[in-house]
């Protein structure tokens, strides 16, 4: 169990039956009286945000989260298949869980699923993956509008801003937290 006194930042914790991570969190102590302790947490299910304010005394509940190292399958409607490096087992994920991880998702890329109470609620790649680039106009040599870079279509069907050197069929490496072009792949 964790008491107010351990709440801070990033801490996850179950209210309610759902887990959720604290993303603000402030101690306040006034003249007279307990300890304010005000935090704002999110949901790690269906991302609403909650402002609360305990007292000191308070306990919570950690939140039962397992992280599972799997390969991603293939796509069936809206839901993204998954498989258990060590059992074997497949599970599917709905688009909503996914979220934007979706636009860097190709096949055989390995992820890690965080579950909870055994169902999916969120998926974390690499920080940096391997694109091709499926789609972009050509670089004009002597081009001098100052534009620094051009829009380029990505195998996942993600569009983002690239060099003008970067030319179709080129493999590239994308920041997966910000979605933004990181390298050109050599070779």
């Amino acid at each position: 169990m964790y008491t107010v006194a351990d709440l801070r930042k990033g801490l996850k914790i179950t209210l309610d039956g759902d887990p959720y991570i604290v993303i603000a969190f402030e101690f306040a102590k006034p003249g007279k009286g307990q300890a304010l302790y005000r935090t704002k947490m999110r949901n790690m299910i269906n991302g609403t945000i909650l402002d609360r304010t305990y007292r000191s005394g308070e306990s919570f509940e950690p939140a039962n989260l397992e992280e599972r190292k799997m390969q991603y399958l293939y796509k069936e409607d809206e839901m993204y298949n998954f498989m258990d490096n060590e059992s074997f087992e497949q599970i599917a994920i709905s688009e909503d869980a996914i979220g934007d991880t979706k636009n860097f998702l190709i096949d055989n890329i390995e992820a890690d699923i965080l579950m909870f109470k055994e169902k999916p609620i969120g998926v974390s790649l690499p920080n940096f993956v391997n694109l091709r680039v499926t789609q972009t106009d050509p670089w004009v040599k002597g081009d001098t509008s100052g534009s620094d870079s051009k829009p380029a279509t990505l195998e996942t069907g993600y569009v983002l801003r690239v060099p003008p050197f970067i030319e179709e069929g080129e493999l590239i490496t994308v920041d997966t937290r910000t979605g933004e072009y990181s390298t050109r792949v050599k070779g």
